[in-house]
């Protein structure tokens, strides 16, 4: 009951606060309250930046890094992201997926299929539009390209890009 209060009051007033953009007080108001009040974000000193309408479903499972940047209209369900990422506007991160194995029914209303987290390592960077399927691991220093649907696992320091997204080149 009581996260429910906390995730509400996040939504209805937090989340609706302007861009970081324009004043980086509202950035730092919701870092706060991700800190303190529903101890998603950690707190080490390292200056995160979150901007308006960041979907977090309920906050569980759910883990943030300091250092990171994310920005408006992001969608986040269960992950656990490391320190320092940089996630563009539009991204989805998803952790779950509709069933659809029958098809005695229609796919409405078979469910969801089991939640699987995503991990995003550190120093990660995903752009703009970017869309993470479930389940799936973001290796260290990697760059993921805009646009691109990530449906495989990504190695570290890897730039990815495309539907569904492919190496593109290293960056060592």
């Amino acid at each position: 009951m009581v996260n429910n209060i906390k995730i509400a009051f996040y939504y209805f007033f937090l989340s609706k606060l302007p861009s970081a953009r324009f004043i980086k007080t509202f950035s730092n108001i919701r870092v706060w309250y991700f800190k303190h009040v529903l101890k998603v974000l950690e707190d080490n000193g390292n200056e995160s930046m979150l901007a308006n309408n960041i979907y977090i479903a309920r906050a569980t499972n759910l883990w943030i890094g300091s250092g990171c940047r994310i920005n408006e209209n992001v969608y986040i369900e269960q992950a656990e992201i490391g320190r320092d990422v940089l996630i563009a506007p539009n991204v989805t991160i998803l952790s779950r997926m509709h069933e659809f194995s029958r098809i005695d029914i229609p796919i409405s209303m078979q469910g969801y299929k089991k939640q699987m987290k995503v991990y995003i390592e550190d120093d990660v960077w995903l752009g703009r539009n970017v869309i993470v399927m479930p389940g799936i691991r973001i290796g260290k220093g990697a760059i993921v390209a805009a646009g691109s649907v990530v449906t495989k696992d990504v190695g570290d320091y890897t730039i990815v890009g495309g539907v569904p997204a492919k190496l593109i080149r290293t960056r060592q």
